[in-house]
């Protein structure tokens, strides 16, 4: 018995040991969207640039393009739908259904009551005025973010998944907890007329409640389908020019610091598209063959990491993850403060993306969610081996035009 509990514990020990943060060469490694976020034609973000009013049929074609983008690309990962009927004030008082879309990654041994999970949520409904209206940076945008996020973990996912099974390190339980993660594409968070708490986060709110009487088996490690949640990160308003992010919660202030100090090495690596010391930006700017001699002040995205005060204002901001913060749930909101000149207006549409933003926290967002998985050692590094080539080409080849001249 006891040589039992302690294989137990050593084999948990190592596992834990066994984390690191992202490494550089993985960070440098992180896949970029590319043209699949081309607003015309990009297999991912272009078939959610539409109006998508809930309850419309174009809202049914978007829902259609996420679940054929997973059974696709993704086919281990379990979907669900959660779905209500709920009448929106008038004039538009008609029984109207939100459909909320989950999208699953557990370890593949592990039994539904005894995973934490990553949530990683986004609503994907636009506003019914002004007509017409895209809503690209709300929030188009960042379910596309997501949509790449799960591609780029999933294989990953299962390498890791592989060689812990092949460790004897899942299956039979012998971790305290799993760790799976979740995409949340969720209905319905727009208001119909003005928001109010029951003209809005209309598919947020009945996914908590559901979630919160979906019960678990008495033996799980979780009472319920809300309980499992770690971590419930809301994107939301993300795709414009220079955003800042404040850090709204003091309880996940750990979690903001977590992604904020990614953020950091991504730009320190040149990694983020959108800064002004990325080779794009600096070999179009600067003649001096060495630009990290010349770096200029990054503009951070999240920028309170080292955040003094005790003044925390994420209860002035009504979004998705209100239901689930008053069941208990602990929420990172990346939403900017102050919000972006085109929201709710016409031309929040994909022309007015900043498209080095977008990729630039499809970035960030995929370096959390790989490094909140563990998943160091197991993402394939010869993407950005091949991309850090290319850069020192593009500057080979700018230094000796540059000579020239």
């Amino acid at each position: 018995m006891l040589t039992t509990i302690f294989l137990i514990l050593l084999r948990f020990t190592l596992f834990a040991a066994a984390y690191t943060k992202l490494s550089d060469s993985t960070l440098r490694s992180l896949p970029e969207a590319g043209s699949d976020f081309d607003i015309k034609i990009g297999a991912i973000l272009s078939p959610i640039l539409v109006p998508r009013v809930s309850g419309t049929p174009n809202s049914t074609l978007v829902l259609k393009h996420f679940v054929d983008f997973f059974q696709t690309n993704l086919p281990d990962w379990r979907l669900e739908f959660q779905n209500s009927t709920q009448t929106p004030p008038a004039p538009y008082d008609e029984p109207t259904p939100f459909v909320n879309l989950i999208a699953t990654r557990d370890p593949p041994w592990a039994s539904v009551g005894d995973v934490s999970r990553l949530a990683l949520v986004a609503h994907y409904d636009s506003k019914v005025t002004p007509e017409g209206f895209i809503g690209a940076v709300d929030s188009a945008a960042p379910c596309a973010m997501l949509l790449h996020t799960a591609r780029s973990i999933d294989a990953a996912l299962t390498k890791k998944w592989g060689d812990m099974k092949a460790q004897g390190l899942g299956e039979g339980g012998l971790l305290e907890e799993e760790r799976g993660v979740q995409i949340i594409l969720l209905d319905g968070e727009e208001a119909f007329v003005s928001w109010t708490d029951t003209d809005s986060t209309y598919g947020a709110r009945s996914l908590a409640e559901s979630w919160e009487n979906a019960v678990h088996p008495a033996t799980s490690n979780f009472p319920n389908a809300i309980s499992s949640i770690s971590l419930f990160v809301l994107l939301d308003l993300l795709g414009s020019a220079n955003p800042t992010v404040p850090s709204y919660y003091k309880t996940t202030h750990w979690a903001y610091q977590s992604m904020a100090r990614l953020e950091d090495r991504l730009r320190s690596l040149q990694q983020f598209k959108s800064s002004p010391n990325h080779p794009s930006k600096r070999s179009a700017t600067h003649r001096d063959p060495s630009p990290q001699d010349q770096s200029r002040a990054e503009p951070m995205f999240l920028n309170e990491a080292d955040k003094k005060t005790d003044r925390w204002f994420g209860g002035r901001i009504g979004d998705d993850h209100v239901p689930f913060m008053q069941r208990g749930v602990e929420v990172l909101h990346i939403i900017p403060n102050p919000f972006p000149r085109v929201w709710h207006r016409e031309d929040d549409d994909g022309e007015h993306l900043d498209m080095d933003t977008v990729e630039d926290w499809t970035k960030l967002v995929t370096a959390f969610a790989a490094e909140w998985m563990e998943l160091e050692g197991f993402l394939d590094t010869s993407a950005g081996r091949k991309r850090d080539l290319r850069y020192e080409g593009e500057q080979r080849t700018s230094v000796i035009s540059k000579t020239e001249l």
